[in-house]
């Protein structure tokens, strides 16, 4: 089991890269848009955080303190389906608005901050 936890730790790390690298890229764009690699780290992040704490809250794997911080994990979870629906509804059009496209990066941003700083 605790192959499989790291296994889902690097793919949530990957869809992380994913999201935020899609919308780092754009930075400097006058018209950013809801690109492939957003729309994918999303999901990926939503599926494999959800993953993550069944595994942990499981007790399975003996190598890993299994404490889960339940409200740490559902602000967490509200902040990535914000994210996941704003990423999905937004993808059709060519571009978003900037305040939108800040919203996300943000949203993100202080989703990773809680993962690592919420002790």
């Amino acid at each position: 089991m605790h192959l499989l936890h790291q296994i889902l730790v690097l793919l949530h790390l990957i869809g992380f890269a994913a999201l935020f690298g899609g919308w780092f890229v754009q930075l400097r764009s006058a018209h950013p848009e809801v690109n492939a690699a957003m729309l994918h780290g999303a999901w990926t992040q939503l599926i494999t955080g959800i993953l993550l704490v069944g595994v942990l809250d499981s007790g399975l794997d003996r190598a890993v303190e299994s404490d889960v911080n339940h409200v740490k994990i559902a602000i967490k979870l509200v902040l990535t389906l914000v994210v996941v629906v704003l990423v999905a509804k937004n993808r059709k059009f060519e571009s978003i608005p900037k305040g939108l496209w800040w919203l996300i990066g943000a949203i993100t941003l202080l989703n990773a901050a809680l993962a690592v700083l919420w002790q």
